[in-house]
């Protein structure tokens, strides 16, 4: 069953990756030109767009883009195969760590939740730090919490180095929040601390000294006091959220396993004292992210390995296990809904956008009964695993059916493929959005202007149909 779940994965995770181009995020655009600029560089210090140093995260999935393009991939590919191939990664040393510290049934159901959730997932397809981050620091805290001297280190590397190296690579994807988020996990990894601490200063601390060496204090003032510090209470970075925000956005990035939350209710999940450990992490590092001013919902993908083992434990312990899991396979006759209303809701907003259900969700009712007959049979492991199959289907059907709409629709490849030549006397339109302006000039490999009051060039503007060029008279 194992074999099945990874093979799936693996399958749906690298599946038409290169099928919508750039424009759906404003960072994901910048992070590839920088990662991009570097592999032609050579330059692996010091981050820069399009010339000028940038210092707000730290360089490992430049790194990684620019190892991808020194390999030969380009554009999308190159910025998104290794942050798929990465959460792939994870996926499988998540399944041992806990086939080794429970059983092959809770792994098997905490992966196939985690895998398939739609916020892993969805960031496990684009180029942004939030995967690579809560990849780096979930395989850390796993280490750090679970003995695994015998069976990873193989008797000859203390689990603490591990853990701390894995740390100092979430640093070098995200800066200092996953040092927040680890304290309580370091308080707890008795004869571990030393080793966490210095294995992470061994991997995080170079890169920091050579940056602020040939930088000075530009770098700390931009990448500590802006974006750390700033983050927590400054209005600045435009990203000021009420404090729930976290709430919905953890059920949605849940999804379609949200109906398991409820078990959180149930005090006998909790009867295991690494369950209930996991649980006070969680309510501890949710409470940390939501006083924080700048929201965003990337910052939550951290939670969610430990979240999954939390609900793999939950579901393992319930009663009336067939209507839990049904529940959450019934949830996928949404998909179509969901793939037919995504490109309204990344141009205009998910709270803007007209959702309707598409009676084509329907076809998934056979496996609603399939994995309810399973679960009623005493084989919840199983059905688990053929929910998430069919939610890995689902997920493919919609990346058939969404992504060309995206990328016709919110993507600007298809019009920077149709006007580049006229890209050398084109300005931007102030009302185009952030997106879109960095994803051309991604393509455009240079920063475009914006135009003037009377722009007497081709003028980039936002059209019903995506964007258009207009000229001048």
């Amino acid at each position: 069953m194992k074999n099945s779940l990874l093979a799936a994965l693996l399958l749906l995770y690298v599946f038409r990756l290169g099928s919508v181009g750039f424009g759906l995020d404003p960072d994901e655009p910048r992070y590839a030109s920088i990662g991009r600029e570097m592999a032609r560089s050579g330059d692996w210090i010091t981050p820069r767009l399009y010339g000028s140093g940038w210092f707000e995260k730290p360089p490992l999935l430049y790194w990684m883009t620019a190892a991808a393009t020194r390999l030969g991939l380009h554009d999308e590919w190159a910025a998104r195969l290794p942050v798929a191939l990465l959460s792939l990664a994870f996926l499988a040393f998540f399944y041992a760590i806990l086939e080794r510290e429970f059983n092959p049934r809770i792994a098997l159901m905490a992966t196939a939740i985690l895998g398939t959730s739609a916020g892993w997932f969805g960031y496990s397809f684009a180029a942004v730090t939030d995967l690579p981050v809560a990849a780096c620091f979930g395989a850390a805290m796993l280490v750090a919490l679970f003995d695994t001297r015998r069976r990873i280190a193989a008797g000859w590397i203390a689990p603490g180095w591990i853990a701390g190296v894995l740390l100092g690579f979430a640093i070098l994807a995200k800066a200092f929040l996953p040092v927040a988020l680890f304290i309580p996990v370091w308080l707890v990894a008795r004869g571990k601390r030393i080793a966490i601490a210095a294995g992470a200063i061994l991997i995080a601390g170079p890169w920091h000294l050579l940056v602020w060496l040939r930088n000075g204090s530009g770098f700390w003032d931009v990448y500590f006091w802006q974006q750390q510090v700033g983050r927590f209470n400054s209005p600045a970075l435009q990203h000021g959220r009420p404090f729930w925000f976290y709430v919905p956005v953890l059920l949605l990035g849940l999804f379609p396993w949200t109906p398991l939350f409820a078990l959180l209710a149930r005090r006998k999940t909790y009867d295991d004292v690494r369950v209930s450990s996991l649980a006070i992490w969680l309510a501890l590092a949710l409470v940390f992210l939501s006083a924080f001013t700048n929201k965003l919902p990337g910052y939550l993908l951290s939670l969610l390995p430990a979240l999954a083992i939390v609900l793999a434990v939950a579901l393992d312990k319930a009663p009336a296990q067939e209507w839990w899991i049904a529940a959450c396979a019934l949830l996928l006759i949404l998909l179509p809904s969901a793939a037919a209303g995504l490109p309204d809701a990344l141009l205009a907003g998910a709270t803007r956008t007209h959702w309707t259900f598409h009676p084509g969700g329907l076809l998934f009712l056979p496996a609603v009964a399939a994995v309810w007959g399973l679960a009623w049979k005493k084989q919840p492991a199983l059905a688990v695993l053929i929910a998430a199959l069919a939610g890995a289907v689902g997920i493919g059907l919609l990346e058939i059916q969404a992504l060309p709409l995206l990328d016709r629709r919110v993507s600007v490849r298809p019009f920077w493929r149709e006007h580049w030549d006229k890209m050398s006397t084109a300005c931007l339109d102030p009302g185009i959005r952030p997106a879109s302006k960095y994803a051309l000039a991604y393509y455009a490999a240079r920063a475009l202007p914006e135009c003037g009051p009377e722009a007497l060039t081709g003028r980039m503007v936002i059209a019903p149909t995506g964007l258009a060029l207009e000229t001048p008279p």
